[in-house]
C-alpha cells in the first residue's frame, strides 16, 4: 500500500512518515505540505491518502481524494459544521476514516465511559483534559468524544464547558475542563462519582507515535471498504 502524507512538515506528519518507514506493508508515496510541495500539485500513483495537517484542508482534502477515488483518514481535528459536511459528502464517493483521536486506548476508553454511565445512572461525571500548551482547540476533541458517549447513555447530559460562574452543579452536568501545560502530549480523565465511591477512567498518551500508529491501522482497514464514513469503532470489528 502506497500512502500520501498530508502535513507532511508538521510534527505528526514526521512522526507518521517514520511509522510508515519501518510498518510491513505499507510505503510513502509522496509527503505533502503548504511550506513544501502542496497537494494539489502531487501526481503519483497511491492507494491512500492520510492527513495530519489542518482543517483549512478539508476542501482541497475532499476534491483531490474525490476526483481521484482515494480512500482519505482524516486526522486533523478542529472541523467545522461546514467541513464535516464536506467530508460526508466526499464519503458517498470514497470512504473516509475520521476520529478526534487515532488512539486504539481512546476508543476502548469511550466504550468503558459509556458503559459506565450507563452503570451509575445517579453518578456526577467530569472530564478533565491536558495537552500541550501549543494545542489550539479547547476543549480537545477527544474530551468531546467523551462527553457524546455519556450523552449516548444520558439524552439530558448537558456539557459545561470550563465551569465559570457561581451557582450549584445540577445532576445534568457533565464537566470538561482543560488544562494546557508545557510538553504534554495528551491525558484524559473521566471522574464518575457517587456519595459512596469513585471511578476513574485514565487514558495516557506518551509519544505522539500512538497516533501514528492508529493512522496507519485506519489505512489498512480503510483500503478495503466501500464508500462511507469510518471511525475507531469499525475497526473492533
Amino acid at each position: 500500500m502506497r500512502a500520501i502524507i498530508n502535513g507532511s512538515t508538521g510534527r505528526m506528519g514526521k512522526i507518521l512518515a517514520d511509522v510508515i518507514a519501518r510498518t510491513e506493508g505499507i510505503e510513502l508515496a509522496a509527503g505533502c505540505a503548504i511550506d513544501g510541495d502542496p497537494l494539489e500539485q502531487c501526481d503519483v500513483p497511491a492507494d491512500v491518502v492520510i492527513d495530519f495537517s489542518h482543517h483549512a484542508s478539508t476542501k482541497l482534502l475532499c476534491d483531490y481524494c474525490t476526483e481521484r477515488n482515494l480512500p482519505l483518514v482524516v486526522c486533523a481535528t478542529g472541523q467545522t459544521e461546514a467541513e464535516k459536511e464536506m467530508l460526508k459528502e466526499a464519503s458517498g464517493k470514497i470512504p473516509v476514516f475520521m476520529s478526534a483521536n487515532m488512539s486504539l486506548g481512546v476508543a476502548v476508553l469511550i466504550d468503558l465511559v459509556e458503559k459506565a454511565a450507563r452503570m451509575f445512572p445517579e453518578a456526577d461525571i467530569e472530564i478533565v483534559e491536558k495537552h500541550h500548551n501549543q494545542k489550539l482547540d479547547v476543549p480537545s476533541g477527544t474530551a468531546l468524544m467523551l462527553a457524546r458517549a455519556v450523552k449516548n447513555a444520558r439524552e439530558d447530559a448537558e456539557f459545561v464547558i470550563g465551569r465559570h460562574e457561581n451557582g450549584k452543579r445540577t445532576k445534568q452536568e457533565v464537566g470538561i475542563h482543560s488544562l494546557r501545560m508545557g510538553s504534554e502530549t495528551g491525558t484524559h480523565e473521566v471522574y464518575i462519582r457517587t456519595d459512596n465511591e469513585c471511578l476513574v477512567l485514565t487514558h495516557q498518551a506518551f509519544q505522539r507515535a500512538v497516533f501514528a500508529d492508529g493512522a496507519v491501522k485506519a489505512a489498512f482497514f480503510l483500503v478495503k471498504q466501500k464508500p462511507g464514513m469510518y471511525d475507531m469503532k469499525d475497526l473492533e470489528n
